[in-house]
């Protein structure tokens, strides 16, 4: 991104872009639950009020209704937090022929390509906020983004090393050695790829949220089994991790304000046009009250991850960039993620100030090398949106797995049922597994992947 794009496209006073011709509105993006959900019912009743949180039914697909790998999945609705469940959830086969034959596909993606040249499978969980839109798009769309980016490159995942040149002519004869000494290899490429449809699905994102009048940005959580390997993209803070016999693995970093703190503020640092002179980037333990003036007291700014003194002039009374501890933790007062697809329209409450400049599509990848790892029947990666995690952590989720599944071997639906029972942990029953009655009243949405035995998911044609 350059410095000249960023100051036209966000700064005032930059070069105004070039009008564009008005476009006709579009209808809103209609509200759906994922199609794998269809002729499915609650996984549980209850005749007790609606308005408890126990009370909320949870979803599960159809018992005749086979995810890719066998896997499960469960979701809950918020506890009247908004009218809609703002998570959204896509899966499929990955299919990528070496060249496009045509601009015809499923946009539920579930159909098999005739024309496959390599197969991968991909689990993806979207967490919407203001409005369940920019989550139903990115459903819509993100899959057919990364498989047109695959496909672009295909040639050189399959070579025994990335090629320079993707036509196969080697301008340089010593070209394989500079891609050798960059340590350039097939699973960057695959990486490469799906930071590039993060940023063409956010594009997709805001032409249709533009159209159509509506606003709404969403986290974005990806699974791809590609080639024997695990690709786990986030940009968010939904949360993957892999839970074996004697380990769990985070596969996923969340993306908050907090965590991306001396980002955010570098960018005020640079641009400090975008805080409009309503904000301070500067973080203290605590917001500022008039009568720290004159006072030392302790911050960090951009450069910093230690911390210092220093004497409290007026501007630092100003509303914190970054205000607010670990979940309550919030952008500008409004936002808490930091990382996201969407949210091109959203300003900081009665003002004309964005927060897009300050978030990121460009997801963090983390690689499993699946064919690496002596796998048990048990081995299962678990991804879940923040509802879960808000409650549980990845130590009591790993204990609540390896309780269930060895007992349920013989059970084809196992998987869908530990997705289920997860979601029955965070509702504060009193015989919740964990017996620990923590409630979650946010939308949750769990794929269960189990790794067992799949490799053969991902070969090569």
């Amino acid at each position: 991104m350059s410095a000249g794009w960023f100051r036209s496209r966000f700064l005032p006073g930059g070069p105004l872009p070039a009008p564009r011709p008005p476009r006709p509105r579009t209808s809103p993006v209609p509200y759906r639950r994922p199609r794998f959900l269809r002729g499915s019912g609650s996984c549980s009743s209850t005749a007790d009020s609606p308005r408890r949180p126990e009370a909320r039914p949870v979803r599960c697909p159809a018992r005749g209704r086979s995810l890719p790998w066998n896997a499960g999945y469960a979701e809950i609705i918020n506890a009247e937090k908004s009218e809609f469940n703002e998570d959204q959830a896509a899966c499929g086969k990955l299919c990528i022929q070496r060249c496009e034959f045509g601009t015809e596909e499923d946009k539920e993606w579930l159909t098999l390509c005739p024309e496959e040249f390599l197969t991968g499978h991909y689990w993806a969980l979207f967490d919407g906020h203001g409005g369940p839109a920019a989550a139903i798009l990115a459903a819509n769309t993100l899959h057919s983004c990364l498989r047109q980016q695959l496909e672009a490159i295909v040639e050189g995942m399959v070579a025994t090393q990335p090629p320079m040149h993707l036509s196969g002519h080697c301008v340089c004869p010593s070209d394989p050695q500079f891609v050798e000494e960059k340590g350039i290899r097939t699973e960057d490429l695959v990486i490469g790829a799906l930071e590039s449809a993060f940023q063409e699905c956010d594009e997709v994102i805001r032409r249709e949220l533009e159209a159509s009048g509506q606003v709404g940005g969403c986290t974005a959580l990806v699974a791809v089994s590609l080639q024997g390997k695990l690709y786990v993209a986030n940009a968010g803070d939904s949360r993957a991790i892999l839970v074996r016999r004697d380990e769990v693995r985070p596969l996923s970093s969340e993306f908050t304000p907090e965590t991306e703190r001396q980002r955010i503020q570098q960018l005020a640092f640079v641009y400090p046009e975008l805080l409009a002179g309503e904000f301070t980037r500067l973080e203290f333990p605590r917001r500022l009250k008039g009568d720290d003036l004159g006072r030392k007291v302790l911050f960090r700014d951009h450069h910093m991850s230690g911390w210092s003194y220093k004497c409290v002039e007026k501007s630092d009374l100003k509303y914190p960039l970054i205000h607010g501890q670990g979940r309550q933790a919030r952008l500008m007062g409004t936002l808490a993620v930091s990382r996201g697809l969407g949210d091109h329209q959203l300003r900081v409450l009665d003002t004309d100030i964005q927060l897009k400049p300050f978030l990121l599509s460009v997801p963090q990848v983390t690689v499993l090398d699946v064919d690496q790892l002596e796998l048990q029947e048990e081995d299962v990666v678990v991804m879940a949106t923040d509802g879960l995690w808000d409650v549980l952590s990845n130590e009591q989720v790993a204990r609540l797995v390896r309780s269930f599944l060895p007992g349920n071997r013989e059970d084809p639906h196992r998987f869908s049922d530990l997705a289920q029972m997860l979601i029955h942990s965070t509702q504060g029953k009193d015989d919740s597994p964990t017996g620990e009655g923590q409630v979650s009243y946010d939308d949750i949405s769990v794929f269960v992947i189990p790794l067992y035995n799949q490799r053969q998911g991902s070969s090569s044609h």
